[in-house]
């Protein structure tokens, strides 16, 4: 083990943090690109995009449950979480190389529907995505204590992956999104790679459990408010990323805008109004929001942010008319995210036993991956059909003020560990 991992460096935390950082960079140009791609270059309807998103939500139910069972029970390759980093990392560095090429590869197999090759290719993809998107994140519980290097490992971790969030919509903004895709591919491959081999995972779980001596029971009443809580919150997030690109193109793009124009235009928009959110969501974590929940506990912390995003959501729907006024919007809508991509994990891995942490990290996506399923299958025709397309904010702002009363439910128990120590 390095020195830098037995003192809990901030090297480490960053150097722990970059194999999900290359997640969420996939993530990134998934958001930033799939949906333009799909509705500008393919021409696809806006809930055929929804099905397309659909695909990965539905790899995530299984695949981020069974990945974290399994990681937690098996070693090879030097590790419990690191053999499907390495595997689900090239996997998604691969599909993403394939992203721009839906057309080509639909000509080259003959499959005559350029839906179906979407749907393969994003199914693929997010499947990836989703085969290390819960190890990335457990190995963060496997190799810190409970309480606030807990919270510090999860904050810096949105930091670290949100800093390059910001920087996968910077280029897309700057250079286009077939920029960002071929960015994107060697950025995936490189973070999920190289840091495994500078961090040592502990072999035994329960071993290190008990030297801790951190609590060995699961909290299933305290989990079960935080799914629900935290399910509401991403039926917002979700219909955002998804479907904003029809907000933008009725409400934004001048009528009479010729196609190309419009295209280009939409896809900068979106890049943008990403890149300030993302901007917000990571300087937050690590240096505002840990810094609060220290004082007034995680949870009370993240029911207030969740509320600011409800907030700017509504004013979103009901006021913006242009570009400017939607980036500015976009920050305060940041608080939130900053909030929902950090502290519900920290919050979750204090109630669960320890030596199944990569299958309660699988148990948790389904609070992601239902809603994501719910807003691809059913908001797509709602939203189709709405008139005004301010509806999506609508919606937005109502989920996330359930959201953050629902918080209202959960017992916070970081405050109290940090200041008493260890559970005995």
């Amino acid at each position: 083990m390095l020195a830098m991992q037995q003192k809990l460096t901030n090297l480490f935390h960053a150097i722990i943090s970059l194999p999900a950082t290359a997640m969420g960079f996939a993530l990134s140009v998934q958001i930033s690109a799939l949906s333009w791609l799909l509705s500008t270059q393919y021409h696809l309807d806006i809930h055929e995009i929804g099905l397309v998103w659909a695909a990965g939500p539905l790899a995530g139910i299984i695949g981020q449950v069974v990945i974290g069972l399994i990681s937690d029970r098996v070693w090879f390759w030097g590790g419990r979480r690191r053999p499907f980093i390495l595997v689900g990392g090239t996997l998604a560095a691969l599909m993403l190389f394939l992203l721009p090429r839906i057309d080509a590869i639909n000509d080259a197999l003959g499959v005559g529907n350029l839906l179906v090759v979407a749907v393969a290719i994003a199914l693929t993809l997010d499947l990836s995505i989703n085969i290390s998107f819960n190890p990335t994140r457990s190995i963060i519980a496997d190799v810190t204590p409970d309480g606030n290097p807990r919270t510090k490992g999860y904050t810096w971790m949105q930091t670290i992956s949100g800093f390059w969030g910001v920087m996968a919509y910077v280029i897309g903004a700057s250079f286009g999104n077939f920029t960002l895709i071929a960015a994107g591919v060697v950025i995936v491959f490189l973070f999920s790679v190289v840091p495994t081999f500078f961090v040592t995972e502990p072999r035994d779980l329960e071993a290190k459990t008990a030297e801790s001596g951190a609590r060995r029971s699961t909290n299933w009443p305290q989990l079960w408010r935080i799914y629900v809580a935290h399910g509401f919150s991403w039926i917002g997030v979700q219909a955002m990323f998804v479907y904003i690109i029809a907000f933008i193109q009725q409400k934004l793009i001048p009528e009479g805008t010729a196609a190309a124009d419009a295209s280009a235009q939409s896809g900068q928009i979106i890049a943008i109004a990403f890149a300030v959110l993302n901007t917000v969501g990571f300087l937050l974590p690590a240096f505002v929001l840990e810094p609060i929940a220290e004082r007034i506990g995680r949870v009370k912390t993240h029911l207030v942010s969740v509320g600011i995003m409800a907030a700017g959501y509504f004013t979103i729907a009901m006021t913006v008319s242009s570009p400017l006024a939607l980036y500015a919007l976009m920050a305060v809508v940041g608080i939130g995210w900053g909030a929902i991509v950090s502290l519900p994990f920290a919050i979750m891995s204090e109630q669960v036993d320890r030596g199944r942490m990569g299958f309660y990290m699988g148990i948790f996506n389904l609070s992601v991956v239902l809603p994501q399923l719910f807003v691809s299958l059913v908001l797509g025709r709602v939203i189709q059909d709405a008139p005004d397309k301010a509806i999506i904010f609508v919606i937005c702002g109502a989920t996330l003020a359930a959201s953050s009363m629902l918080w209202l439910l959960v017992r916070d128990s970081g405050t109290a560990r940090a200041a008493a120590g260890p559970t005995p």
